[in-house]
């Protein structure tokens, strides 16, 4: 069994602006099998991640607070329990209009590499 505490792993600023902690991936100091890289992100309060786009695809699953998710032309509130699906392509980012903090935990399949992303103006 292998078990990993969230505040064993070391945040950083990712490239879209998001507060980072990265928690898998098949890649880095402990590897594991599957091919799919997980992480915990966090908008503050009145603060966007800024617009990008991955050439893989990705889920984001929010643990608390309140937000906007632009998705290309289409934009919903998402808040805690809520699941939401980022197609391979899109334009994406993500907005904290409540007064907490926005956490979300990031899945991408296959693994989130750089080279796979970019960071639009």
């Amino acid at each position: 069994m292998r078990l990993r505490k969230l505040s064993d792993c070391p945040e950083i600023i990712a490239g879209d602006g998001t507060r980072l902690r990265e928690l898998l991936h098949p890649d880095r100091e402990y590897p594991f099998a599957g091919r799919y890289s997980l992480a915990y992100a966090v908008v503050p309060p009145g603060q966007s991640s800024l617009p990008h786009r991955l050439t893989t695809d990705e889920v984001y699953y929010f643990l608390s607070g309140t937000g906007e998710m632009h998705i290309d032309d289409e934009t919903a509130m998402v808040s805690s329990g809520e699941v939401v699906e980022i197609p391979p392509g899109a334009t994406q980012w993500l907005s904290n209009t409540g007064s907490d903090d926005l956490a979300f935990l990031c899945i991408v399949d296959p693994a989130w590499r750089r080279e796979d992303e970019e960071i639009l103006p």
